[in-house]
């Protein structure tokens, strides 16, 4: 079954709330947790080689929804293939890559501000002070929105070296 790492989440509902969310370690490929490549710490373990799992990144912030990218329209970035849902969307990736991509390399944002690492779903995804930040499910991104600020800053600290520690 592989290593298997946890964490707790807390939320508050009047009372304090415990989830205990169990997270496994097969849902990253074993090369990307322990690569040291810059490719690795982008997450393409939904689509081989592939970020953010196939969904154009730029769709996000001018469409406003998660939107599946063609593999007609490609750009090799950071060492994995990026798709765009149009040519336009693909040049403004192009013109300004940190812009897009998403944050914490579209691994889940939850699970980096607790020092590990957990695949980013395109499906569950916020953005946040114009950045794009991907969570493991919409149940974990409805957990992290109550705190993001703080999970934020939490995750920076723990960007990249949670890959190494996972």
């Amino acid at each position: 079954m592989g290593s298997a790492f946890r964490f707790l989440a807390t939320a508050t509902l009047g009372s304090t709330v415990v989830m205990a969310l169990i997270l496994m370690a097969t849902a990253v490929p074993a090369d990307a947790r322990f690569s040291t490549s810059r490719a690795a710490e982008i997450y393409t373990g939904l689509v081989a080689d592939t970020a953010v799992g196939g969904y154009d990144p730029v769709a996000y912030f001018t469409a406003g929804k998660a939107i599946p990218g063609s593999v007609d329209i490609t750009l090799q970035h950071d060492g994995v293939m990026w798709r765009f849902a149009s040519e336009s969307n693909r040049d403004a990736f192009a013109a300004d890559p940190v812009r897009y991509a998403p944050q914490f390399g579209g691994y889940c944002a939850f699970a980096i501000a607790q020092g590990s690492i957990a695949k980013g779903d395109p499906e569950a995804w916020s953005i946040v002070d114009g950045k794009l930040y991907l969570n493991y499910d919409a149940r974990i991104k409805a957990t992290w929105l109550k705190d993001a600020k703080n999970l934020i800053a939490k995750g920076e600290k723990n960007w990249p070296a949670a890959l190494e520690r996972s």
